[in-house]
């Protein structure tokens, strides 16, 4: 057990090691440029193609760190380990003017093992947010034009260690995620006249973040008969305030060479987490269908970014989704195939000029089952419409394709010879 232990450990270690290469060139949405970028979905695997969905779900087949209450699901001899990647295309139109991106990452590796019959403990590298775009806007005054450059880089992403325990008859279950959150955001800000000698000031503001951060969930499973379940799962993640360190960098130069003038200030500026809430449920027809639906409710009106208050809204995500399996035992290989479909709404946590925006989406998904029908390939497709509330604002649209694969081995079990 130790062996594979220290395995585990040295995979999450080339996790950390990959962390800034996942962090990168996976948007190039201007609505990045606000806040800590745009919120990484949380979701693993038959989740991302169910509504993105977690909360209420309890399996032995995956691993969920929405709500590490699901780590007891896991029989006592089996080790699980899972990662993913996703790519998109995106399109972005102003009523004016229209641009197509595409971006692919690797977005997380996790793992899960028993201790006990009773605790099981998971680690992993996940995505918290994304900073990516490049973009500028012209306008003219008295002759002059002007033009100024945005552009952003970055990422924040969190390892971490969670337990379970389950803590009666496997209904009732209450586990923890401590993470470790870090990254760095860089948002730069570049303006140009067209007159000779004017002056041509660049802004750089930046953000390291390095700090702990907590999750707590519970799940209790009321059974409906002997393969019939209800699932009721609860998370909760405390707000905080971040370990940070921040600059405001503004450089005017005159020309193309000549510098002018530095101005920079580097304090202790607020950071903060928002209160998260978690709520989920889910029906279950073992190894045969499963209905989910979540409930996720943020605080970010509270939270202060750059020292500022007024930056953010609360946000509301919901989503649900479904999975169905024909026949789980079988020749009939299509009639072992997870098939799923899911859907989601949310609210951007975002101000942009007083302004906002909702996000819909619709997803459809395979499990399809490899060794011995233990082992998981996910692949899930994704369609995703950001619809702003201000005409002035950006369109988006995203069509996704996640694909992940889950190893499940009963590497704790003890062969008998006889």
């Amino acid at each position: 057990m130790w062996k594979s232990i220290r395995w585990i450990t040295g995979l999450v270690i080339i996790g950390a090691a990959v962390a800034p290469l996942s962090a990168q060139n996976n948007t190039n949405s201007p609505y990045t440029r606000y806040g800590y970028g745009g919120l990484a979905d949380q979701s693993f695997g038959a989740g991302r193609a169910m509504g993105g969905v977690g909360y209420g779900l309890r399996s032995n087949k995956g691993i969920n760190p929405m709500n590490p209450a699901s780590y007891t699901s896991i029989d006592s001899l089996t080790f699980l380990f899972d990662f993913g990647v996703a790519g998109q295309m995106s399109w972005f139109n102003d009523g004016l003017n229209k641009e197509k991106h595409l971006n692919g990452n690797l977005e997380y590796i996790a793992l899960q093992f028993p201790v006990s019959r009773r605790l099981a403990l998971s680690a992993g590298l996940l995505p918290f947010s994304y900073v990516g775009y490049n973009y500028s806007t012209t306008s003219t005054t008295d002759g002059l034009t002007s033009t100024t450059l945005y552009t952003g880089t970055g990422g924040l992403s969190e390892i971490y260690v969670g337990g379970a325990f389950d803590i009666w008859k496997k209904r009732l279950s209450l586990g923890a995620n401590v993470g470790y959150l870090f990254g760095a955001n860089n948002y730069q800000q570049t303006l140009s006249i067209s007159s000779t000698g004017a002056s041509s000031p660049t802004r750089v503001q930046s953000l390291s973040v390095s700090d702990l951060k907590l999750d707590f969930g519970l799940q209790y499973t009321h059974p409906l008969s002997l393969t019939k379940s209800l699932v009721f799962g609860l998370a909760y993640s405390p707000a905080k305030r971040l370990h940070t360190t921040s600059s405001d960098i503004t450089t005017v130069a005159a020309g193309s060479t000549s510098e002018l003038d530095t101005l920079s200030l580097s304090k202790n500026h607020a950071f903060d987490l928002p209160n998260t809430y978690g709520f989920g449920f889910s029906f279950v027809n073992r190894n045969k269908l499963t209905v989910a639906a979540d409930v996720r409710y943020q605080t970010w009106k509270n939270a202060r970014f750059f020292d500022e208050k007024d930056e953010f809204k609360n946000l509301l995500r919901l989503g649900g989704g479904i999975e169905y399996i024909p026949a789980y035992v079988g020749e009939n290989y299509l009639h072992k195939v997870r098939y799923r479909a899911g859907l989601h709404y949310s609210n951007s946590y975002l101000k942009i000029k007083g302004a906002s925006y909702d996000e819909w989406g619709a997803g459809i998904g395979l499990g399809l089952p490899l060794m011995d029908n233990r082992s998981l390939l996910n692949i899930g497709l994704e369609y995703v419409n950001v619809h702003p509330d201000a005409p002035t604002l950006i369109r988006e649209q995203y069509f996704r394709i996640s694909v992940n694969y889950t190893f499940n081995e009963r590497w704790f079990f003890k062969f008998k010879v006889d």
